[in-house]
C-alpha cells in the first residue's frame, strides 16, 4: 500500500497531545512536513524540535478565531510551500449537565471550538488543498453519531453530529478538487482531555437511566483505546492508498459504541 507521506505536508490541529500529537508522530514517520497547530506552545515546541525544525513548525492559533487561523495557516505555508493533508483535530468537552442546567456561554465554547473551529480549518486551508487535491480528516465521535447513553453530553454530541453532517457535505463540494474528507469517530481514547471537562456529576444524576454493562466498555481491547490506534487510520486516510475514499465516516472504538 502506498502510505508514504514523503513531500507532502500535514497540518494538525491539536498536535500537541492525544490523538493529534499521536497522529503528528505517525506522519513525520512517513515523511511529511507538519504544521502542528496548537494553542499551547509547551509541549508542542518540545514535539517539534524532537522531529526536526527543518520537517516540523509550531503555530499557535485558537482554532474558534478565524483572524488567528488564517494567520497560523499562511505561517505554515510560507515554510513549507503549501499543505497536502488537514487533521481537523482540536476539540473539547466542555460542560457535562442536564439541559436545564446547560449555562449558554458553556454551550457557545462547545460550538465554538468543535464545530467552528473545524469549519475555519477547512476554510483557511481549502484554497492551499485546491492548488493539487489532497486529504482532510475530521475527529468527530461516537457520540452524537452512534450512541446517545451518555448523559450531559449534550452540546458536545450536536458539535461531532454535526462534524459529519459538514464532512460530507465537503466530501460532495470538494470531491471536483481531488480533495478528500473522511470523518474518524473515536471511543473512549486515553487522552487529557477530560481537562477541558466539567462533569456537573450531582446534577446529571436527575436524568441518568441505569444501563449495566459487560465488564470493560470495549469488548475488543477490554478497555480504552490508544491515540496511536486513531493515528494509524488517519495516516491511511491521508495516503494515497486511500485514494478512492471519501465522505466516509470510519468508528474506531473497539466495539464500545454497538453495546
Amino acid at each position: 500500500m502506498k502510505t508514504s507521506l514523503k513531500g507532502k505536508t500535514a497540518l494538525i490541529t491539536g498536535g500537541g497531545s492525544g490523538i493529534g500529537r499521536a497522529a503528528v508522530i505517525k506522519m513525520a514517520e512517513a515523511g511529511a512536513n507538519i504544521i502542528l497547530l496548537d494553542r499551547s506552545p509547551e509541549d508542542s515546541d518540545e514535539l517539534v524540535k524532537k522531529i526536526g525544525n527543518e520537517q516540523a513548525i509550531h503555530v499557535t492559533a485558537d482554532v474558534s478565531k478565524p483572524e488567528q487561523m488564517e494567520k497560523a495557516i499562511q505561517e505554515g505555508v510560507d515554510k513549507f510551500g503549501g499543505i497536502d493533508i488537514v487533521f481537523a483535530n482540536a476539540g473539547q468537552n466542555g460542560t457535562f449537565t442536564p439541559i436545564e442546567h446547560l449555562e449558554p456561554e458553556d454551550w457557545n465554547s462547545v460550538m465554538m471550538t468543535n464545530l467552528t473551529g473545524t469549519f475555519l480549518t477547512l476554510k483557511y486551508t481549502i484554497p492551499h488543498l485546491k492548488k493539487q487535491g489532497g486529504s482532510i480528516i475530521i475527529t468527530s465521535s461516537i457520540n452524537g453519531t452512534r450512541t446517545f447513553k451518555n448523559f450531559g453530553f449534550s452540546a458536545y454530541a450536536t458539535t461531532k453530529a454535526g462534524q459529519v453532517g459538514f464532512g460530507k457535505m465537503a466530501a460532495v463540494e470538494l470531491a471536483q478538487f481531488k480533495i478528500r474528507v473522511n470523518i474518524v469517530c473515536p471511543g473512549a481514547i486515553d487522552t487529557n482531555i477530560d481537562a477541558s471537562t466539567n462533569m456537573e456529576e450531582e446534577k446529571l444524576e436527575e436524568i441518568r437511566i441505569p444501563v449495566e454493562y459487560p465488564e470493560g466498555n470495549q469488548p475488543l481491547a477490554g478497555g480504552s483505546g490508544k491515540p496511536e490506534q486513531v493515528a494509524d487510520l488517519v495516516h491511511y486516510l491521508a495516503s494515497d492508498a486511500a485514494s478512492h475514499v471519501t465522505g466516509s465516516v470510519v468508528y474506531v472504538d473497539g466495539v464500545e459504541s454497538l453495546l
